[in-house]
């Protein structure tokens, strides 16, 4: 990349710690350049408040504030529901926003004639490859800017600093500087104590959870909710018909209330290393839950079980940062395909961080009562011992031949 060449640069902005300072560097190192700030509003809520203000004042030409929110939830954050995929206990709050970022930052950068892309990935986390992947596949010809990988500055702290001595005025202090994601579906925890995977997370400190409380302080008495979904996707909430985004903001509020979706987990970043992160992802713990209770009554044997097993590739792929991919879309096809009878009502008690079982309906249960029963059926028990005698048979004949 020729940095004479780089007059206008589209910055992936935040307003945080790292996109906040890196207005002023791009203007510092790259020409003064004219840098145009891009905040996506995935349902970070309040972190949006004073956003314009604050770019133009660090430097920006102007500042965008797209509203991503639909988007996200129907093309990306349902479809990655719907096949069940969890990387390592992680509900992919993260992973599968930035693609969707990527996606706006791409028709702004065209729009405006940009020569560049920036954004505010460190060289050792996951975003920058979700970033950069999500580019390529919509401008592979677009340079990329990761000042991350090209400064001298080594850590938060000294972050700071440059903010301080640029004046960049900043919502965190080096008292409370954990590094944080937030979006509708999700809430990121990373850094300062939790570096020592040895030190318990400060779930009872006021302000540490922003999503919900504590199963300590959680209510004693159970909140139940109904949720129902049409071919896997979730479309009322006790009995309220509403969109998909309104039921996670709705089980957001729900789920929090009852100490529901606390992850605290060491997990393998694509990069090598291991990460320790604690995650609130109450609505989606929730929406997770129902959807694979669904499943059960729903889908046959062999469908459900394949369907786990791709359920990994697929949150490996939304990890990695592959989501603009043909095998992603082509596992998304056969997700589609097993939801076509995924149908029916769900009933769930929430109870001090617990998701309890409390019914579930479908008219396109494959669960017989009738068959199943401890009670007189018509289930021939003594079929059985043919089907035992056939499937035991490659045991009985292996056991002969090792007899001889």
């Amino acid at each position: 990349m020729n940095k004479e060449n780089i007059k206008k640069v589209v910055l992936a902005y935040s307003g945080g710690l790292d996109t906040s300072i890196i207005i002023p560097w791009l203007k510092e190192n790259y020409n003064n350049c004219e840098v145009i700030a891009v905040a996506a509003n995935v349902g970070q809520a309040d972190e949006l408040d004073g956003l314009e203000e604050k770019a133009i004042k660090t430097g920006a030409s102007k500042l965008y504030v797209l509203d991503l929110t639909d988007e996200y939830v129907d093309d990306f954050i349902i479809p990655t529901m719907k096949a069940g995929a969890v990387y390592e206990e992680y509900l992919l709050g993260t992973s599968h926003a930035r693609p969707c970022i990527a996606k706006a930052l791409v028709e702004v950068a065209l729009k405006e004639g940009a020569d560049a892309i920036a954004h505010g990935c460190t060289g050792k986390g996951n975003d920058q490859v979700r970033f950069e992947l999500g580019i390529k596949h919509f401008a592979p010809n677009m340079p990329i800017i990761a000042p991350w990988r090209e400064w001298d500055i080594k850590s938060r702290e000294e972050e700071i600093e440059y903010a301080e001595a640029h004046n960049i005025p900043l919502k965190i202090n080096r008292e409370t500087n954990y590094s944080k994601d937030k979006n509708l579906w999700h809430l990121s925890h990373e850094g300062m104590d939790l570096e020592d995977t040895g030190n318990e997370p400060l779930y009872e400190k006021e302000g540490f959870l922003e999503m919900g409380v504590s199963p300590l302080q959680a209510p004693d008495k159970p909140t139940y909710i109904e949720l129902e979904f049409d071919k896997g996707i979730p479309v009322a909430l006790d009995g309220n018909k509403m969109s998909a985004k309104e039921i996670i903001l709705a089980l957001n509020k729900l789920g929090g209330e009852n100490g529901i979706g606390i992850l605290d987990i060491v997990e393998n970043r694509l990069v090598g290393m291991k990460c320790r992160g604690v995650y609130e992802t109450p609505g989606g713990a929730i929406l997770y839950k129902a959807h694979s209770v669904l499943e059960q009554i729903c889908l046959d044997k062999m469908t459900m079980h394949e369907k786990q097993k791709l359920s990994i590739t697929f949150a490996e792929l939304v990890y990695n940062g592959q989501w603009f991919t043909p095998l992603r879309e082509a596992l998304s096809a056969f997700v589609d395909k097993t939801q076509e009878r995924v149908t029916g009502k769900v009933r769930l008690k929430l109870y001090k961080g617990n998701m309890i079982n409390a019914g579930v309906w479908s008219e396109y249960s494959l669960y017989s009562e009738e068959i199943a029963t401890f009670g007189e059926s018509d289930y021939n028990q003594k079929d059985a011992e043919g089907f035992i005698n056939l499937f035991g048979l490659p045991i009985k004949v292996q056991a002969i031949v090792d007899g001889k």
